[in-house]
């Protein structure tokens, strides 16, 4: 590659400074995009009210159930860039970045279009309260006609973490969020467009986000020739990429349709849980940036010392990076949870708002360091291809755990206490996959 500069090679130096250097971008950026969600939770909360707060609460399980199975494809990108990376294989990522893009166009335009048309129909199944529905209806919508510009950036942003490149993303998503703030204000505080300019404000920011990272691989990566429109498509990168994408993406999916299905529980609390859960949502998703950023490293330093068949190292990384993550998401959860209750007050003054999100917020907290463990070890599993366990275990936490633990509490307990199946799931996927680790003779026989 002729730009090497922004990269960083995971087959050599220090390991967890690596991944650390790695991840520092990536969790200033996931910062930068729970800022998205959590500006329109404030200026929404402060200038429309709860009915309106809860819709943007409801509304953003749909989207991510049609959106997550293309951003498992990206995934999967993501992983084959950094196998072709680590064994010097450019002409390869060259055809499978300009299959991505023509794949981006194919299936963005067509989901942003079924997402506009079905939404009325998905949030009435999700039994979303009469007094929600109509501001919930137009938020969904909006941000579905978002939905090329999604796809694009984090396709673009799997293709560039592949190569060892974490840096660019989180300048794109500054340049996105300070637009998203500046709308924000502009469409909802100022104009009063209400939760439809906040969804304007959110795509918009989107499609920033994606020009951004097309200019910047055209830029620094010229060899990649990558192009703005669809140009051609190689059919066994496609294949490959497909292959394993789409158990990704569908395991994303179908969690994301669990998480929808948990909505539905948290609305048969009424709107005040409902407004409560929301709000307690932007409080734990900042302790999902060091989860997801080191496990994006994590996906890079196993497929690159795989490419380059440096097994000693990956050996000697398996153990440290999920150990890191898990200590980083635990450090951060007890932080925020001491200053839980001033955060919690700037989206909300109601005092059972804030009850329940207290709750929801302390219960997430305590329990998210098991997730970054499970999370760690499954994308180190992943970034090898070794995708069939990870993909189960993905769906037993929600299907036979989450799911039902949430049914069993709302039923028989205190609906209000439905998050204790959430924090159930997490320890229940790291010990299967602290199981595989040690007997799957398929993961032994790699780090043998």
């Amino acid at each position: 590659m002729s730009s090497t500069t922004a990269k960083i090679d995971m087959t050599q130096g220090p390991i967890m400074k690596n991944v650390m250097l790695f991840a520092l971008p990536i969790v200033i950026g996931n910062v930068l995009q729970q800022l998205y969600t959590t500006v329109d939770a404030l200026v929404v909360g402060n200038y429309c009210g709860d009915a309106s707060l809860a819709a943007i609460g409801t509304s953003s399980q749909p989207v991510e159930v049609l959106l997550c199975i293309f951003l498992g494809i990206g995934s999967g990108v993501s992983i084959l860039v950094s196998q072709y990376s680590g064994a010097r294989e450019c002409d390869r990522i060259r055809d499978l970045s300009q299959t991505a893009i023509s794949f981006v166009y194919c299936v963005g335009i067509i989901l942003g279009v079924l997402g506009y048309f079905l939404a009325p129909w998905i949030l009435s199944v999700m039994g979303v309260p009469e007094d929600a529905f109509a501001p919930s209806v137009s938020y969904t919508r909006i941000v579905f006609l978002g939905t090329l510009g999604n796809i694009g950036y984090n396709m673009n942003a799997g293709i560039l973490r592949g190569m060892g490149d974490s840096k660019a993303s989180l300048w794109f998503l500054l340049v996105s969020c300070i637009a998203n703030v500046v709308l924000d204000l502009v469409l909802v505080a100022g104009v009063g467009m209400d939760v439809r300019g906040a969804a304007i404000a959110t795509i918009a920011a989107m499609y920033m986000s994606w020009a951004a990272s097309i200019i910047y691989i055209k830029t620094r990566f010229p060899e990649l020739e990558l192009t703005v429109f669809p140009r051609k498509v190689v059919k066994r990168e496609l294949r490959r990429m497909l292959t394993l994408g789409v158990p990704i993406g569908l395991n994303n999916s179908l969690f994301s349709f669990g998480h929808m299905a948990m909505q539905t529980f948290v609305n048969a609390q009424g709107m005040t849980f409902m407004a409560g859960a929301s709000v307690a949502g932007r409080i734990t998703g900042c302790t999902n940036v060091a989860i997801n950023a080191v496990s994006a490293a994590a996906t890079t330093f196993s497929g690159q010392n795989y490419g380059a068949q440096n097994i000693d190292r990956l050996r000697q990384g398996y153990i440290k990076i999920p150990l890191v993550n898990g200590l980083i998401t635990l450090g951060l959860g007890l932080a925020i949870i001491s200053f839980r209750m001033p955060l919690l007050g700037f989206f909300s003054e109601d005092p059972m708002v804030l009850m329940y999100a207290s709750r929801y917020v302390v219960t997430m907290l305590l329990s998210q360091w098991a997730f970054a463990v499970f999370n760690s070890i499954s994308n180190i599993v992943n970034g090898v291809g070794l995708i069939r366990f990870t993909t189960i275990i993905n769906l037993l936490m929600l299907w036979a755990v989450r799911i039902p633990g949430a049914y069993i509490i709302s039923t028989y307990f205190d609906g209000t206490y439905v998050m204790l199946s959430i924090a159930l799931s997490f320890f229940f996927g790291m010990f299967c996959m602290i199981f595989y680790y040690i007997f799957s003779k398929k993961w032994r026989a790699i780090i043998a």
